[in-house]
């Protein structure tokens, strides 16, 4: 009997999606306040620019490292704990052994599937290990050149987010009508990044691009507002 067809939509890669959003969001939204705060303090639109090329490069590279080396931390903390598994399997198997089990009674292994189940695992120590980072460390194997993939792309994404509300300063002379343009299709591309966000990780996308175009417009507004208190004192 033929099984019936259940196509499955899943996320294949979690860890690139996590780096577009930590670039793209940051990206919108830093770039814009900057642009916002000094266009709030009455500066003409090549100095509205000129910082703001000047911050974006500077936010892209500073993300990108800051992608780099989190990502790098994590796989130097796997391979640290990986090698402490395979320490205490030689070292301590009477007590690895007990902590597979006692990973497993959460299941409802009957006593003689539970023990069956553990000589299974122990047997192969490759296995055992790769079960105990897994189950007991909660720990999946870093990617092979993670690390550099991950700084790559949230530099770039900060850096394309950031062109969107600045370019509206390179093509407009007067700063307040710049602005305008630059918090509307700020606002669009924020809203519409959130939507994408939110079908792809399962958020129902309207309620995903209002929380995004929130954070935006608060970090937007608050810098706006700081610059303008200044500018008037």
């Amino acid at each position: 009997m033929a099984k019936p067809e259940h196509p499955e939509r899943h996320l294949s890669s979690t860890a690139t999606l996590r780096d577009v959003v930590i670039g793209m969001s940051d990206g919108l939204t830093v770039p814009f306040a900057l642009a916002a705060g000094i266009a709030g303090a009455l500066a003409a639109s090549h100095i509205v620019v000129t910082a703001g090329v000047a911050e974006l490069a500077a936010g892209g590279i500073s993300m990108g490292l800051g992608g780099y080396l989190a990502t790098r931390t994590d796989r130097d903390h796997y391979e640290n704990e990986l090698a402490r598994e395979y320490y205490e399997a030689e070292h301590l198997p009477e007590t690895e052994r007990a902590e597979v089990a006692e990973v497993l009674s959460h299941y409802g292994l009957s006593d003689e599937l539970l023990k069956q189940t553990v000589d299974t695992i122990c047997s192969d120590r490759e296995r055992w290990v790769e079960f105990m980072m897994r189950f007991e460390l909660g720990l999946e194997r870093p990617e092979k050149h993670r690390a550099i993939l991950s700084g790559i792309t949230i530099g770039f994404s900060y850096v394309v987010g950031g062109v969107i509300p600045l370019a509206p300063y390179a093509l407009i002379a007067q700063s307040n009508e710049a602005f305008m343009l630059s918090a509307l299709l700020t606002g669009i591309a924020l809203a519409i990044f959130g939507a994408v966000k939110g079908r792809l990780t399962g958020i129902a996308p309207w309620l995903a691009a209002l929380q995004t175009l929130a954070i935006g417009g608060v970090a937007s507004g608050v810098a706006f507002l700081f610059a303008r208190w200044v500018a008037g004192g």
